[in-house]
């Protein structure tokens, strides 16, 4: 029989900042950069396809989710998401 999990306490804000609320999938030519902003991270995201030589900024997470996960090219997300 499965025991029930002690109730959690409400979280603070320096919890919520340690979770990852996005969902996208793991590609092996996006680079995310971590920005210096006090009191919160913020990532921009860049897309190194086809030769890993030019970086295309396509924004912070929340923009650029939407563009990776459309992505139709082939062989570029790692072998656990396809």
């Amino acid at each position: 029989m499965a025991l029930p999990l002690p109730s959690v306490p409400a979280s603070t804000e320096a919890d919520l900042t340690r979770l990852a609320p996005h969902r996208i999938r793991r590609c092996n030519y996006r680079r995310l950069i971590s920005l210096e902003r006090p009191k919160e991270r913020v990532y921009e995201a860049e897309c190194l396809y086809p030769d890993r030589k030019l970086p295309i900024p396509i924004g912070d997470l929340d923009c650029c989710i939407p563009i990776c996960n459309a992505c139709t090219a082939p062989h570029i997300f790692r072998a656990d998401e396809d």
